[in-house]
């Protein structure tokens, strides 16, 4: 559902062209060097209803991520709000109606990439005490005797196939208006009535969801056959913004701490390069 190739193929897609600032001055603050970059507002493009990343209530982890970084750089923080669907990179990066996508997969060419701030993967959604208990791979042959919801048209969507399951799948839209439709939650609720035994999710939206609901959350690591479920997840800015691009750097590194602790709040499962949950 909602973004970025683990979340651009949750959902959307994204455009170009450059620069905010040259250097950071000794006190910490960033100096100004206009053109295309607003000098005065940090201005981030995000969905207006798309929990748990963002919302226009300000709810969202990538709205406190953007708070955050607002305050670092000492700039008032502003909004275009688009849908995170086709469209959405070329009708707000692309128009430079705003300056940065607070989350993007890393790879996309839409955006020009920042370093990575997290590494998560897809997880599998149960109820504790189920019959799914205890499975931690899509290749566990217990899930031939489970009704398993799963968003069309995301990459587990092969290592279902491989593990000839696509008949035990209810499938949900992957392209859909958030604000109007809100495939988390029809998820989940069909999951908690037992329509389905398992679900499988992005994994900010998988963990957000079972941390609210009282559900397990796994992270799919163990795939032996198919597509990696694993993907890095940076901030995405036009093409030609390579001094903002490298404040952004620059913000993360020092601050990766301050951002874990935000992502963790919110249940996203984070990964290390080894593939072992990062707690703090």
């Amino acid at each position: 559902m909602t973004k970025r190739k683990a979340a651009a193929v949750l959902v959307a897609a994204i455009a170009a062209a450059t620069s905010f600032g040259t250097a950071r001055a000794q006190d910490g603050n960033f100096s100004e060097a206009v053109e295309l970059i607003d000098p005065h507002n940090l201005r981030v493009c995000a969905d207006p209803a798309s929990m748990p990343f963002s919302n226009d209530k300000s709810q969202g982890f990538e709205n406190r991520i953007a708070e955050f970084l607002s305050t670092k750089v000492g700039k008032p923080l502003t909004y275009t709000w688009y849908p995170m669907a086709t469209g959405f990179v070329r009708k707000t990066l692309g128009e430079k109606r705003c300056d940065v996508i607070i989350g993007y997969a890393q790879g996309d060419e839409l955006v020009q990439n920042t370093n990575a701030y997290y590494r998560t993967s897809y997880v599998l959604v149960t109820k504790p005490g189920s019959k799914a208990d205890g499975v931690d791979t899509l290749e566990d042959p217990r899930l031939k005797g489970l009704r398993i919801g799963l968003v069309a048209g995301t990459p587990p969507g092969d290592n279902i196939a491989i593990n000839g399951l696509m008949g035990r799948v209810k499938p949900y839209p992957l392209m859909v208006d958030t604000r109007y439709t809100h495939v988390p939650e029809m998820m989940v609720k069909d999951l908690v009535d037992g329509v389905t035994d398992v679900a499988i999710f992005w994994g900010p939206i998988g963990g957000y969801y079972a941390k609210q609901n009282g559900l397990t959350a796994v992270p799919l690591v163990k795939e032996t056959r198919g597509p990696r479920l694993t993907y890095r997840i940076t901030m995405g800015v036009r093409a030609s913004d390579q001094n903002w691009k490298r404040q952004l750097n620059t913000l993360i590194r020092e601050n990766q701490k301050e951002i874990n602790a935000i992502l963790l709040e919110f249940g996203v499962p984070l990964l290390d390069e080894k593939d072992r949950p990062i707690t703090q």
